[in-house]
Formats: structure tokens, C-alpha cells, sequence
């Protein structure tokens, strides 16, 4: 069985999506916080259980009888993300799941500016020290993200940021394929596994692609970095929330998303999708 936490969420739920074409609904579970949320799947046939990594007692029968089990990273800025991962690998272990599969981070790096890619790279140190097989998906910054990291650029021709510098921005639909694909492997992919998108561009560059789409001059402005953060918060932006999306924007000048992998296109088959695709496409939904 494969179990899949987090599909109330738009990457994980449409993970469950893509695997109901590979595997029967009989041999999937979901684990999530709020069970009402998950109709769509009871309705499929697929089993709704109740877990939450802040609740431990939870889990370990949410989990129970997986083969493989995709744990979703928290998504909450303000949580400790690395503890609430290590309550849900001690119930895995607990549960004796087969293999843990984890929704990483490209950029996953202990000395990384970004928060999140610190607590991925905790987190796989977790998972090499559980004993039990796992599989780390490091995936591609998710490209959808561009629609608040651009700012109000289509209204002012203008991308205002701090610092700029590459990132391989992956489309969250193709990595939730690509997740898909790898647990019908059933082990195949073992370890940290790359999964981006085939190019990084610099926002420079993206203000070019927006040029070609839009038919007008948009520019990028490269403010530095106290002055952006200082702007953010004068829209009324809450300053932690303002550090927060300056990570990215230092891991990328810094070159921790610059890395692209031919991984994705050989899963999906096809090119993965382009930072021209997505901002061609309307703004996808933030939640994760």
C-alpha cells in the first residue's frame, strides 16, 4: 500500500491524482489533518485516515501497512518544521513503513539562506539516520511561486527585487507526476533524486520572456537588498514574512537553485513545463 500525507494540498493531492493511473485505488491511502476535506478521495475508493505531525498519537495508525509513504514537507513559515518531521519518520519507523518518500527541496543546504532548504537538509539527515529506505524528492523551486516573487510587474513593466541570480523553476504539476511515477517504481529511486525543470533563468532573463509574451518593455530593478526589504514592509508586509522570501532570493544569488537534472523529462516523457508556460497560464492557487 501507498500512503500519502497531505493530499487535501495541491501537490500532494495531485500526486494521488496521477498515481490512480498507475496503480487501483484499493492499494493507496491518504493521511491528512482534516478528514472532511477529503471526500473527493473516499469517493474514488481510496482510504481516508486521519494524521497530523502535530498530533503523534496519530500517526503511527495512519501510516500503518505502508509500503511507501510520501510525506509532505510543513508548509507553515512559522513552524518547526524539522521537529514535526522527525514525530512523522519515528512513526513511519513505528508503523514499519517499507520506504519514506519526501517532498524535498532542490536546493536543500545546511549553510543555505533560506530557511525551508536548511530544514529539507535536516530533514534528509533524519531519514539517512532512520534505518529505514528513503527517498528524498529535491524538488525544482516551484515556478508558481513567480506570481508573488514578481511582484506587480504586468501593472508596471517592473520586477523590483533585492538581488537576483538563477533558479530552476519546476512547474508543481510535473514534480507531483514525477512523484507519481517514482512510487509505481516501487524503490527504484533511492536517495537524494533531483527532479527540476531543464533550464534556470535569472530573473533578468524572465523579464525578457515577459517582454516576448506581453509585447511591452518589462525590466528588472535590482534595489538591494535593505531598501526591498524596507518597501515590502512599508506595503504592510509582516516583516517575517518579508526575511522569509529574502532566503530566495540570497539562495538564488548564491547559486543554491542554479542546478538543473534530466531526471523530470526522462519521468514525465515530455519536456517539463517552462517559465514562458507559467507566465502565459493564469496564477495557479498558493496552498500547497
Amino acid at each position: 500500500m501507498i500512503v500519502i500525507t497531505g493530499a487535501t494540498g495541491a501537490l500532494n493531492g495531485a500526486t494521488v491524482d496521477h498515481l490512480l493511473t498507475r496503480v487501483p485505488a484499493h492499494d493507496l491511502a491518504v493521511a491528512v489533518r482534516d478528514v472532511t476535506k477529503a471526500q473527493r478521495f473516499a469517493d474514488l475508493g481510496i482510504a481516508v485516515r486521519h494524521g497530523d505531525y502535530a498530533d503523534p498519537a496519530s500517526l503511527p495508525r495512519a501510516f500503518d501497512g505502508a509500503d511507501q509513504l510520501l510525506l509532505v514537507s510543513a508548509s507553515d513559515p512559522g513552524a518547526d518544521a524539522v521537529s514535526l518531521h522527525r514525530t512523522a519518520i519515528d512513526a513511519a519507523v513505528t508503523a514499519g513503513v517499507g520506504r519514506i518518500l519526501y517532498t524535498s527541496h532542490q536546493g536543500a543546504a545546511l549553510a543555505s539562506p533560506f530557511r525551508p532548504a536548511r530544514d529539507h537538509a535536516a530533514t534528509e539527515q533524519l531519514l539517512a539516520e532512520s534505518g529505514v529506505a528513503w527517498t528524498a524528492l529535491r524538488n525544482g523551486f516551484y515556478a508558481h511561486s513567480l506570481h508573488w516573487l514578481m511582484g506587480a510587474w504586468r501593472e508596471t513593466g517592473i520586477v523590483t527585487i533585492p538581488t537576483d541570480g538563477p533558479v530552476s523553476w519546476t512547474a508543481r504539476d510535473d514534480a507531483a507526476e514525477a512523484a507519481a511515477v517514482i512510487l509505481a517504481s516501487n524503490g527504484t529511486y533511492d536517495g537524494p533524486t533531483t527532479l527540476t525543470a531543464s533550464a534556470a533563468p535569472t530573473f533578468a532573463d524572465i523579464a525578457a520572456i515577459a517582454s516576448e509574451l506581453t509585447g511591452r518593455t518589462v525590466e528588472t530593478s535590482v534595489i538591494g537588498e535593505d531598501d526591498w526589504v524596507a518597501g515590502q514592509i512599508a506595503t504592510g508586509a509582516p516583516e517575517f514574512m518579508v526575511r522569509f522570501s529574502l532566503g530566495v532570493y540570497q539562495a538564488a544569488r548564491d547559486g543554491y537553485f542554479a542546478a538543473v537534472d534530466p531526471l523530470l523529462a526522462e519521468l514525465l516523457g515530455r519536456a517539463p513545463r517552462t517559465v514562458r508556460d507559467v507566465l502565459a497560464a493564469p496564477a495557479a492557487p498558493t496552498t500547497r
